[in-house]
């Protein structure tokens, strides 16, 4: 019972860590840089410039297959294919208040 309890509670702390939006935007770094900067192949917006609703409705697009604006589509939908609806609330929350233009 008590391995039970443990194991139970490691798989609830890695939960909650998956969802943290600065942990999951560690992994858009490479393409879209490290403040969010990056205009990915001169054609995507900085996510910087972006409100999170926007990129929320983005990735649930792409996740969904319905979205392939600027040609990315199929690109994006592996890298959001894990990711909950909390969790894209999470890393959109994440970029506009760490990044987003004041």
């Amino acid at each position: 019972m008590k391995k039970f309890l443990l194991l139970a509670l490691m798989g609830a702390t890695t939960c909650i860590l998956a969802s943290d939006g600065a942990t999951i935007y560690k992994k858009c770094q490479v393409c879209h840089g490290q403040k969010a900067e990056k205009k990915y192949m001169n054609k995507v917006p900085a996510l910087s410039t972006l409100k999170a609703d926007y990129i929320v409705q983005a990735l649930e697009g792409y996740k969904a297959g319905t979205n392939n604006k600027y040609k990315t589509g199929m690109l994006m939908k592996g890298q959001v294919a894990a990711l909950s609806k909390d969790d894209m609330k999470n890393v959109a929350d994440h970029i506009v208040k760490t990044f987003g233009k004041k």
